[in-house]
């Protein structure tokens, strides 16, 4: 089965299709922590604003919060 393994986390990737497998690379290449403990996205939030970015979609339909605090 083609595995590959991230230089940079060390995170073994594989999948029996070699296409899907260089689709989970890409993938990780975008989120890849590089460090344990690192943020997994560099979509990141500021911690000094704590408010949702889109105040339209802060609850679901019934009125609960959507995220965790």
């Amino acid at each position: 089965m083609p595995e590959i393994i991230c230089k940079d986390c060390g995170k073994k990737l594989f999948h029996e299709n070699e296409d899907t497998l260089k689709i989970q690379e890409n993938v990780h290449k975008k989120f890849c922590r590089k460090k344990e403990g690192q943020a997994y996205s560099y979509m990141h939030r500021d911690p000094s604003h704590p408010d949702p970015l889109d105040s339209e979609r802060e609850n679901d339909a019934k009125g609960n919060p959507i995220l965790k605090k």
